[in-house]
């Protein structure tokens, strides 16, 4: 059974549409993957960006708000920002088990397109292993 898995975060732009695309990929056909924000920021193209360079396309995703996601029945709910995680609305999800792990926000970075370029990969990285973690944590 696919486990319905829900990253969180404040826009839906960066953090957890990277999460996103690790975890989809990483699960394979384990877990339905889904990603929201309590506002809506639109895609983040230094996100799109970092992760093509790792062979992950996430061009196509969109940024959602999480009522948009009302009546899943959700096994995981993983906040990927420390806002979201304290300002997240009521998800009705009594059985999901609910995760939170602060990552670094690429996008507030400033300074030479080197130093952004670093940001993003660094919190690329993050998450990356986060992902795989939960994979094999939860889902193998």
């Amino acid at each position: 059974m696919k486990k319905n898995v829900l990253v969180l975060c404040t826009g839906n732009s960066c953090r957890s549409q990277m999460a996103h695309g690790y975890l989809k990929t990483l699960a394979g056909e384990k877990a339905q993957v889904y990603s929201a924000g309590i506002e809506t920021h639109g895609l983040n193209p230094g996100a799109v960006a970092i992760m093509r360079e790792d062979g992950i396309d996430i061009s196509s995703h969109t940024s959602n708000h999480v009522d948009e996601y009302s009546g899943v029945d959700w096994h995981y709910i993983i906040t990927v920002c420390d806002h979201a995680n304290e300002n997240c609305p009521f998800i009705p999800a009594p059985h999901a088990k609910r995760l939170h792990q602060n990552f670094s926000d690429p996008s507030k970075v400033s300074g030479t397109d080197e130093e952004i370029h670093q940001a993003f990969e660094s919190t690329r990285n993050d998450i990356k292993r986060y992902a795989e973690n939960f994979v094999s944590t939860y889902l193998d």
